[in-house]
């Protein structure tokens, strides 16, 4: 993938931005990078980590801010006695605190045949989200893992951290190719059993999936995780300009199916594919998932700095 990696300086810092591009065009540029730059990602849900990073979680440990006393029982950690309270009733008390731990970010990209579809495809579009909440993440001191799946399992990257990783981040994700059918109840059957720590995930798809999508998201919802469902969809797909006799061909399966496009043929599939967009919508909210609709039309910045923001994905 020649030349899809430019460094620019930032002026007297001696900090590079990052212009990262596939095939399509830029995934991020410097403009964008300045309008995310003090964004982070919000968790609904109280994630525990295994390290002190820069949140703050409902686990009490040790840290710069303050939750509560306790009594003093043998064998605590004398550090953490409050020696003003001790001198003014004469009983041991513990000063407890909030702990600071890391944040754990899993972006899974759906990078089947049919995410190739559009101009732009719903794939460039899907990466430039997930390059965007990657830097976002990346530069909190969020721990993330990105992955793609298809028709098999997926394919996870392994979990980066801190600012320096965004390269490889977004190497990761100008390297995706669209390709295969869709089983995404398999790959998220094995991310499930695989991946135990819980966090936020986002699932960026079309959702496109003849097995339906409610079984794997059953399986990211039995995990306990914080999941955001971005569901993209190209213009062409929400206003087919289409007429005459024409042979469809599904580029996941090969299906075909003869038809002869007409007004009412065309009414029949908005309704039908209204009806798709309002029951993924239902089923998510109904099971604490944040459903987000992504179509490609809608400017890249507005989504991720107004849209995700208006939906409490990031702040």
């Amino acid at each position: 993938m020649e030349g899809a990696f430019k460094k620019m300086s930032r002026g007297s810092e001696n900090e590079e931005k990052l212009r990262v591009a596939d095939e399509e065009g830029e995934l991020l540029d410097d403009e964008f990078l300045a309008k995310i730059d003090r964004l982070e990602l919000v968790s609904r849900k109280v994630i525990t980590g295994r390290i002190r990073g820069e949140r703050l979680t409902g686990k009490r440990g040790q840290s710069v801010e303050f939750a509560d006393y306790r009594q003093y029982v043998p064998g605590d950690d004398l550090r953490m006695i409050d020696w003003n309270i001790y001198g003014r009733l004469d009983r041991l008390f513990l000063k407890l605190f909030l702990e600071e731990e890391d944040l754990h970010v899993y972006i899974l990209v759906d990078s089947s045949a049919s995410m190739g579809f559009g101009k732009p495809t719903k794939l460039f579009y899907a990466k430039r989200i997930a390059a965007a909440l990657s830097y976002i993440a990346l530069s909190e001191y969020d721990r993330v893992i990105l992955g793609t799946f298809d028709e098999g399992p997926p394919v996870l990257r392994s979990s980066l951290r801190g600012k320096r990783n965004v390269m490889r981040a977004l190497d990761f994700l100008a390297r995706i190719e669209p390709g295969g059918g869709t089983r995404a109840d398999e790959a998220m059957k094995t991310f499930a059993f695989t991946r135990r720590r819980k966090g936020v995930v986002v699932v960026i798809s079309d959702f496109f999936d003849k097995g339906g999508y409610e079984e794997p998201l059953k399986y990211l919802l039995a995990g306990k995780h914080d999941i955001f469902a971005l569901h993209v969809l190209a213009p062409e797909e929400l206003e087919p300009e289409l007429s005459g006799d024409l042979t469809l061909v599904d580029v996941e399966d090969d299906d075909e199916a003869e038809i002869t496009v007409s007004a009412p043929l065309l009414k029949r599939y908005k309704q039908t594919l209204s009806d798709f967009v309002g029951s993924l919508r239902d089923y998510c909210t109904g099971h604490g998932i944040s459903y987000v609709l992504a179509p490609t039309t809608l400017p890249f910045d507005t989504l991720v700095v107004d849209y995700l923001r208006r939906r409490g994905m990031v702040k």
